[in-house]
């Protein structure tokens, strides 16, 4: 099987493998224990903690571990409330609709409870765009503003603005939240540094699945999701996975990660080439626009995504065609839908490539995508 589906997951590395095997023997106790074995636990996760914060720039005591990105995305988008007051008015959340559903659907869920939420709309090229976003924080006040914007595109891998939008937020006295989910580990730290509020997701940079890390800047206050215990001050209650925390702090401790997306780039442009030459009509989703290295979106016409999804799939070659979290829902890709149509969507393809992929790969990969479309043309 050639795996081109790194952005729904990416495989366990050695060292998260070696680290999570290490910690089954020596972290099998409660972490939240007072005694040694307890204590022995306990370090795996602070480890992990650190090793977060080193990543993202802020302190480990403002690091709250969770399940995952979508976890992470949910208690930051629910600490609107309680972000300190900058000026009179009903809080707001400013937000657009190529954010991992995570966002999306919590952002709807609190329109219905009467948030203001105030939705961006993207332009073609897949990215936000910082004017309109001017507009809307310049508009009114609010008492708590919190904008979220995606470090890249969980789909089109198109790479947002976030140093513009920085801007803007400070010298509006808005709050910033970044689903960096799919750049901590892959992309350089420039495109995902600088935000108030940072989620990311073990799985993501090959550790394992189940836990993930919101880090804020010093002060935030946050509004748990569930009820419980002390661990994560109250924040996160439940018993922490030292075997998983090993594993996480292991990988964001892996240097390089930017440079090894970086190189495959080549290979990216090589399969979309293919692509557009084997395909009259296809299109590039945020073509346009600065995109990661390792990512392509196309539309092809006259196919669903999910059907040459699965045709590929017959041919020994993983792709998608969206998000994993939307996977086995009828409708056609929110993100695309956003930035150039339902027709688009519908017909959308994502690929995505990873660390281990090889230039043989990718050429097995090309053979698969043109023997699927001679027998469709047949």
């Amino acid at each position: 099987m050639v795996y081109l589906d790194w952005n729904a997951t990416a495989p366990l590395s050695e060292v998260a493998i070696a680290a999570m095997t290490a910690a089954m023997a020596a972290g099998w106790a409660n972490p939240a224990s007072v005694h040694g074995p307890g204590r022995d636990a306990r370090r795996f996760v602070e480890d992990a903690r650190a090793a977060v914060a080193r990543s993202t720039a802020t302190d480990a005591r403002d690091v709250t571990l969770t399940s995952g990105g979508t976890e992470a995305n949910n208690l930051a988008l629910r600490s609107l409330r309680l972000l300190p007051a900058a000026a009179s008015g009903a809080p707001q959340l400013v937000v657009s609709r190529i954010e991992h559903p995570s966002v999306v659907r919590t952002a709807l869920a609190m329109a219905d409870e009467g948030v203001d939420v105030v939705w961006l709309e993207p332009g073609e090229d897949g990215r936000v765009d910082p004017a309109a976003l001017e507009r809307v924080l310049t508009s009114r006040s609010a008492s708590q503003r919190l904008v979220s914007v995606q470090a890249v595109n969980h789909e089109t891998g198109v790479l947002q603005p976030l140093i513009e939008v920085q801007a803007l937020c400070r010298a509006h006295g808005a709050y910033l939240h970044c689903d960096a989910v799919q750049a901590v580990g892959r992309l350089p730290e420039a495109t995902h540094r600088g935000a108030d509020l940072t989620s990311i997701a073990s799985h993501k940079l090959r550790g394992p699945k189940g836990i993930g890390a919101l880090a804020t800047v010093c002060g935030l206050k946050l509004a748990p999701l569930l009820r419980g215990g002390e661990q994560e001050r109250g924040m996160r209650p439940g018993t922490q996975d030292p075997v998983a925390a090993a594993g996480f702090g292991a990988v964001l401790g892996r240097a390089g990660g930017a440079d090894r997306y970086a190189a495959l780039a080549p290979l990216r442009d090589l399969f979309e080439a293919a692509i557009l030459e084997a395909t009259p009509g296809a299109q590039v989703n945020g073509a346009r626009a600065h995109r990661a290295p390792h990512v392509l979106n196309v539309s092809i016409p006259g196919w669903r995504g999910p059907e040459l999804a699965a045709a590929l799939d017959l041919e020994g070659v993983a792709v998608s065609s969206g998000s994993a979290c939307s996977a086995g829902t009828a409708d056609p890709s929110p993100v695309i839908t956003a930035m150039v149509g339902v027709a688009r969507a519908r017909s959308a393809l994502r690929i995505s490539l990873g660390e281990t992929t090889t230039p043989d790969q990718i050429a097995e990969a090309i053979s698969a995508y043109r023997r699927v479309f001679a027998r469709a043309s047949r």
